[in-house]
């Protein structure tokens, strides 16, 4: 798997392919990366990237010709982009394993109020919305869909670590305990450490559905 990543601050970006499992991924040949300074590919001596809104309002919006330049060098209408941002569609665990199955993705790291409309109809695949809020940083909202995806890559993580996590099925996890086996008078329920694997699948299995109901009811409405 292939990341190309188009941003005003590639600092930003840079630190989380060189840590945890991600720099293991790195190191392996799993995954490769690719940071574009979108001001790199400015055309002025000020490397101006952003620019009024056409029709008033607050704010600024990163300018066409920047983004379309360091999008044509890397070839990106031949590959899947994807861009961040809160008026996108509702990101899921879905997209997340459809993407994975992908060779080589193209993140935009919107700023300010977003990115000209014109770089969205030429370029963009999809549009996707990590949460009903707004952050200022589309460096953080691209990380958000890496980390989706990287880790259902083949070798990553093991896929027996995969299959019982939240939105495998419809169901959120269930609760997890380790040791001691008492924690300021907190005590891991007895039926973990009865040995009764049978048991303690349908606990688990109880539990997932409680906290389903609890935190996420609207994933039990069919």
């Amino acid at each position: 798997m292939r990341f190309k990543i188009l941003s005003l601050f590639p600092e930003i970006v840079e630190g989380f392919f060189k840590s945890s499992i991600m720099a293991k991924a790195v190191d392996k040949g799993l995954i490769e990366y690719e940071i574009l300074n979108i001001r790199d590919y400015a055309y002025d001596k000020h490397k101006k990237c952003d620019d009024y809104p056409f029709g008033g309002g607050a704010g600024m919006v990163l300018k066409a010709e920047p983004l379309a330049e360091a999008l044509d060098s890397i070839n990106a209408k031949n590959k899947t982009v994807v861009f961040p941002t809160p008026s996108g569609v509702k990101y899921t665990q879905k997209m997340a394993e459809s993407l994975a199955k992908e060779s080589e993705i193209v993140l935009i790291c919107g700023r300010y109020e977003g990115i000209d409309q014109r770089i969205i109809d030429e370029y963009v695949d999809h549009e996707v919305s990590i949460g009903d809020y707004v952050i200022s940083s589309g460096e953080i909202s691209s990380l958000v869909v890496i980390d989706s995806i990287y880790r259902l890559c083949d070798g990553v993580i093991t896929k027996e670590s995969l299959q019982e996590e939240s939105f495998q099925g419809k169901y959120l996890e269930y609760p997890h305990y380790t040791r001691p086996a008492e924690f300021r008078g907190l005590k891991v329920p007895d039926i973990l450490m009865s040995g009764n694997h049978e048991a303690i699948e349908k606990w688990r299995n109880k539990k997932r559905y409680e906290k389903t109901l609890n935190n996420r009811p609207d994933l039990l409405e069919d």
